[in-house]
């Protein structure tokens, strides 16, 4: 057999592992044919993995607007010009794209070499050893070592854990949970380890990339990390805008936890409570959340290079504005700690 089509779409996570889904896409073997899914593939993997290997992690994001892979040319100029000097990148990106110019330019036609069986699985075997050589170790980041570096006594961290777990056995009905702002998934796997299907949203490149490693070494079955900007979230993509449906439209899942995440959202981004409230009552049905007072640290920090002009943001403010979309069922406050986790369910 032989796969017609290598779009990186044709790929989804379940129980913790990338499984190739599109069956039609594998077509008879025909002898002497070149692969047909070889430009999609390089397009799709090759030089996507290649960008955030040896350019910036963060060019992933160049997918959003390219449905159909990196532009080889594209991915060349940003490559930097050592990988020239690599092979299998000089042969399957560089000089690919320079073919694919010459006769998009000239308006000729590729003439379609015969490939043998072996020079096909030398192709493919090349392919692979490039990506498998490709190893992104993250930088030390705020995020990725959060929690290295938090105010949370020992203790209290513990007390936050047992807190989380009580308000998760209060359901023996939730299936699926998004947790917004996971970092390394310590408390996704509060949830993924009782066997609910949980996604990890970060948009910390290496906490994510520390928390996959960490799916992947464990076998996890039920834990998928994914880079996702909360107040830029994946948009709906492609024909009509509704080939790629957006984060919004992939819910509402049962349980959403938002756990030292909303003064990011309040203060950094400057987005007000009753529009955080708003847009987390369409995710779920149930809420975990944890506010941040102004009198924490992590909040003095965000102010301490601003201005001081959030005069709504306090947990009176906090609660009345939730309460127009949540009922609050609970809340408890961290011991050795001001912050307050809440348990709500929406109206």
């Amino acid at each position: 057999m032989s796969l017609k089509d290598a779009s990186a779409y044709n790929v989804q996570f379940m129980k913790g592992n990338p499984i190739f889904i599109d069956t039609l896409s594998f077509e008879l073997y025909e002898p002497d044919k070149p692969w047909n899914a070889y430009r999609q593939f390089c397009q799709h993997f090759l030089a996507p993995l290649a960008l955030m290997c040896y350019t910036d992690v963060r060019l992933n994001i160049l997918l959003t607007n390219y449905t159909d892979g990196i532009p080889l040319e594209l991915a060349s100029k940003l490559l930097p010009s050592r990988t020239k000097f690599n092979f299998s990148l000089l042969s399957h990106i560089h000089l690919h794209s320079k073919a694919q110019k010459k006769y998009k330019t000239s308006g000729e036609t590729a003439k379609s070499a015969k490939v043998s069986f072996n020079g096909l699985i030398g192709i493919i075997d090349n392919l692979e050893s490039a990506i498998k050589k490709m190893k992104w170790k993250p930088d030390k980041t705020e995020w990725a070592d959060y929690y290295d570096e938090t105010n949370y006594t020992e203790y209290s961290f513990i007390n936050k854990k047992q807190i989380v777990e009580n308000f998760l056995s209060e359901f023996d009905d939730i299936k699926s949970l998004w947790d917004l702002g996971a970092n390394n998934g310590e408390f996704s796997r509060l949830a993924s380890n009782k066997g609910i299907q949980t996604i990890a949203f970060d948009t910390d490149h290496a906490a994510v990339e520390k928390n996959y490693l960490q799916v992947k070494k464990n076998n996890e079955n039920y834990l998928l990390p994914l880079v996702i900007d909360l107040t830029n979230p994946s948009p709906g993509i492609g024909w009509g805008n509704m080939e790629r449906n957006t984060l919004l439209d992939r819910g509402p899942v049962d349980l959403v936890m938002a756990l030292a995440l909303i003064h990011h959202l309040a203060i950094s981004n400057n987005i007000p409570l009753v529009m955080i409230a708003g847009y987390l009552s369409r995710l779920a049905k149930y809420l975990i959340i944890e506010f941040v007072p102004k009198s924490d640290s992590k909040v003095k920090f965000l102010l301490s290079s601003r201005e001081d002009i959030f005069t709504n943001y306090n947990q009176q403010n906090f609660e009345m504005e939730f309460s127009n979309y949540f009922n609050i069922i609970k809340k408890e406050q961290i011991s050795e700690s001001e912050r307050t986790i809440y348990l709500m369910k929406v109206k």
